[in-house]
């Protein structure tokens, strides 16, 4: 797996039978979860780790809006990839595409606009300028 520029990073994830359904296919909130690790491991292949960023820039991560579109089932014991690129960024905003694939098939895809809070407050706030600093070179 070649992320060295993080356009289309691509994580994989492996359907367990706790995903699934009563009809055997992945239950429509947990491609919540796989698209949640897609971006967790973007940012942490960029250096970042949540954790460290809320105790030492004060800063967090959360959802402003998600829209979602379900292009075909995902069963259990596939093999996935989570498929993460920065659409668009702002000061305080990511807007991720993300597609959940199988074997080149996309299955679904999605558009996530983030924001950056405050992690006391969770008031809008700047978003850390090693991120941006970060994005900048891979966009360059």
């Amino acid at each position: 797996m070649d992320n060295s520029t993080l356009s289309n990073f691509r994580w994989p994830v492996r359907v367990y039978y706790e995903d699934t359904d009563a009809t055997g296919v992945v239950y429509h909130a947990n491609y919540l979860k796989y698209f949640e690790r897609g971006r967790t491991e973007w940012l942490r292949c960029l250096g970042f780790d949540q954790y460290q960023l809320a105790a030492e820039e004060g800063a967090a991560f959360t959802l402003a809006s998600t829209a979602i579109d379900y292009l075909g089932p995902a069963r259990l014991d596939d093999h996935l990839e989570v498929v993460t690129t920065v659409a668009e960024h702002s000061r305080v905003t990511l807007v991720f595409s993300q597609t959940i694939e199988r074997d080149g098939e996309c299955l679904t895809r999605a558009s996530f606009r983030v924001v950056c809070v405050d992690a006391e407050r969770f008031r809008p706030r700047r978003l850390p300028a090693a991120i941006i600093k970060a994005l900048e070179e891979r966009t360059a």
